[in-house]
């Protein structure tokens, strides 16, 4: 009876471990790059609302941003209902980074000017 017991309050606490695991993926996603016929790395993963949070950010702008036609960027205007590969394309034009470039400094400009985050290929692209 005392192992019976024990074995199924062990069964069930690796259940619990299992669920809370898989729970924790819930918001866990991969930046879009399919607009890259051969990526040289894996897609970022990312969470949304965990970065939100962890960098307090609550101005989705700041990241979803949109600029006029003489490369201002619009205040409280968002794109966030766009991928960035309808703005951006491959490679660099006369008033837009490409889609890679557009990336990168976004993510990382912010990275290093709040001194947060990863900034090296390998801390966002895991092998």
């Amino acid at each position: 009876m005392k192992k019976s017991i024990i074995l199924i309050v062990m069964l069930l606490s690796v259940a619990a471990l299992l669920a809370g695991a898989a729970l924790c993926q819930d918001d866990l996603e991969y930046l879009d790059n399919e607009a890259f016929e051969d990526p040289r790395r894996p897609a970022v993963p990312f969470s949304h609302d965990t970065h939100n949070q962890t960098a307090e950010l609550d101005d989705c702008a700041q990241c979803h941003h949109v600029y006029d036609e003489d490369g201002q960027k619009i205040e409280d205007e968002s794109s966030e209902d766009q991928a960035c590969a309808d703005c951006h394309g491959l490679d660099d034009d006369e008033q837009k980074p490409g889609l890679m470039k557009a990336y990168h400094l976004n993510c990382k400009t912010c990275h290093i000017s709040s001194r947060k985050g990863p900034v090296a290929c390998g801390q966002c692209h895991p092998k």
